[in-house]
């Protein structure tokens, strides 16, 4: 009896659908692309509007010839690669290269996608099919010809400029910019002195912390004290002022409420398993994608656990909605449910393939439940997952926050002779709301003051001055990046998109451009030499604008706002003129 064929790109993944649709299909992998751009120049001809000269990948090759005899026992093929460009492009690579070898004679063709590995899902999908989307893969054509262009027309350059065996690519060139441009920041960098006035400070015996923010009737600025002299003239004059004593001049009592963070991004998701697990980017899509292609559980069989994890949408669909809710009432009480669910705002352009944010299929699939039957880097990053999608649909946390002012001496001073104020800021977290399942990550953040617990003080009340302390500071260098903070650099410049920030961090590395310093990139001496000369001869190819505008290009073509040869035109002359004159 002949099947229906179902292709995906992996053999987990394979595993895991086979298992929900039953007997009537056949699924296989295609083991990723099962074609690519010949490796050599000319494989994109401008000469003949970009035609591009495609081969089949050598490893993939006994793959098709598996598909292709099982495709003469079936009846339909569905195509369930990945829902993006990428996976757009794979199932049309297939169709052409079994059209080529005259496999697909009569036989009916299906694209389905599906956001999740389900059982609903992949079922749905099944039954609401599409045609391939011949702009998408229009949009993955042009950035793969781009790259082609680019390569293999500035590598050979560098080659003969710089020295054998270098290679410029169009994506990693601006991000190898924003490395070494941020070390001759630090190099540059002249320490500044300036000098803060804390007061260590107490009241019925409960010490805290006020630091000066008045001097003399003038508010106190970064730089308002700039050497020990300075700052011991200060302290002098405070000291004789307050004869050990200050007086509660203000208190200000405000409540202030914190909303959580929007599920996870593919962005985001990299960010967080940066700071939070010491994943890097590679590491942490390596462990999503085992998530989301399916995992091993006891008497339930491979069950995909995650949505698609290459997305920059923030939605989450209305199912998915009701679950967290009914969940969140379950474990943390009706009264951590808001009214309405919460909508966050994608920023992404592209709403075609901005589907949903990364979150867990089912939340009632708790962490706790999978210890055990996951590997640790799944349960850690499934974890982190679950409380971020959990906690983005909680109420606020609840802070009531204090600043209370002080002014030297034992007794409250006329507006007039104010000169000196202290002030110490406070916080009492109330309700915890969101903040008992998550917490947000920050890069490279600085202390803040603002959680300290106060006591109790009313105004007109004395408090003892039990030690004045001038501190010494100097301006420090801007920090070299982290993977978190370069991948959300490069997503507020708009280089790059869900699917490659992984990648271009990968091939900085790999081509030694870059080396790790803790957790921090420092440019190579070939990688500051190929940014330099890069950045002084293509000046226009590594600008952060520009390629940001070529992602919204392609994006418009994905779109089908946009055609495939125009764009290449428009790239191709000036840059190929440019390669020319430095010959």
């Amino acid at each position: 009896m002949s099947k229906n064929l179902v292709i995906v790109e992996s053999p987990a993944k394979a595993e895991t659908i086979s298992k929900y649709l039953g007997k009537d299909f056949d699924v296989m992998a295609s083991y990723g692309h099962v074609r690519d751009l010949v490796p050599k120049k000319g494989a994109v001809d401008p000469e003949q509007g970009f035609a591009m000269t495609y081969q089949v990948v050598e490893r993939n090759e006994k793959h098709v010839r598996t598909i292709i005899r099982a495709l003469k026992k079936a009846e339909a093929l569905y195509l369930a690669t990945d829902p993006d460009r990428e996976g757009e492009a794979i199932s049309w690579h297939l169709v052409e290269l079994l059209k080529e070898r005259k496999a697909l004679t009569d036989k009916a063709v299906h694209r389905v996608i599906f956001h999740e590995i389900t059982r609903n899902a992949v079922r749905e999908a099944i039954e609401d099919p599409r045609g391939i989307s011949s702009e998408m893969v229009s949009a993955q054509q042009a950035r793969r010809a781009l790259d082609h262009l680019v390569g293999f027309n500035l590598s050979p350059l560098l080659w003969k400029k710089v020295q054998p065996g270098l290679s410029a690519g169009r994506v990693q060139s601006p991000a190898l910019r924003m490395i070494a441009e941020r070390e001759l920041e630090i190099e540059a960098f002249n320490p500044r002195e300036y000098w803060s006035i804390e007061a260590d400070v107490s009241k019925n015996e409960q010490p805290f912390a006020s630091r000066l923010v008045r001097y003399k009737g003038d508010k106190v600025e970064q730089f308002s004290f700039e050497n020990e002299d300075a700052a011991r003239e200060v302290e002098k004059t405070i000291l004789d002022a307050a004869g050990g004593k200050l007086t509660t001049v203000s208190i200000d009592k405000k409540q202030r409420r914190r909303n959580p963070a929007a599920p996870f991004t593919t962005s985001t998701l990299q960010q967080e398993s940066a700071r939070k697990l010491g994943f890097n980017t590679q590491w942490t899509m390596r462990v999503a994608q085992q998530l989301y292609q399916g995992i091993e559980l006891p008497g339930e069989g491979n069950v995909g656990l995650i949505t698609y994890m290459r997305t920059d949408s923030v939605t989450l669909a209305e199912v998915a909605l009701s679950e967290i809710r009914d969940t969140i009432k379950d474990r943390y009480g009706a009264e951590n449910v808001p009214d309405e669910p919460r909508v966050f705002k994608t920023k992404a352009k592209n709403a075609q393939e901005a589907h949903e944010a990364v979150r867990p299929t089912s939340v009632a699939r708790t962490p706790e439940s999978l210890k055990g039957k996951l590997e640790e880097e799944q349960l850690k990053l499934y974890t982190l997952i679950w409380r971020r999608t959990m906690a983005s649909q909680m109420v606020p946390a609840v802070f009531d926050t204090v600043a209370m002012e002080f002014s030297p001496g034992d007794t409250a001073v006329e507006a007039a002779d104010d000169q000196h104020r202290f002030r110490a800021n406070g916080s009492v977290l109330v309700e915890p709301g969101f903040m008992a399942v998550y917490h947000e990550g920050k890069d490279d953040s600085i202390e803040d003051d603002s959680d300290r617990l106060l006591p109790e003080v009313a105004e007109g009340d004395v408090i003892s001055l039990d030690e004045l302390r001038p501190e010494q500071h100097f301006t420090e260098p801007p920090p070299r990046f982290t993977e978190a903070s370069l991948v959300k650099t490069l997503e507020e410049y708009g280089i790059g998109r869900p699917s490659t920030y992984a990648s271009i961090i990968a091939t900085l590395k790999n081509r030694e451009y870059v080396e790790m310093d803790g957790k921090r990139f420092i440019p190579t001496d070939i990688g500051r030499i190929v940014n330099g000369f890069l950045t002084e001869h293509f000046t226009q190819y590594v600008d952060y604008d520009f390629t940001a505008r070529l992602e919204d290009d392609l994006d418009e073509i994905s779109l089908g706002k946009q055609d495939l040869v125009p764009l290449l035109e428009d790239f191709w002359k000036p840059f190929h003129d440019l390669v020319d004159d430095k010959e």
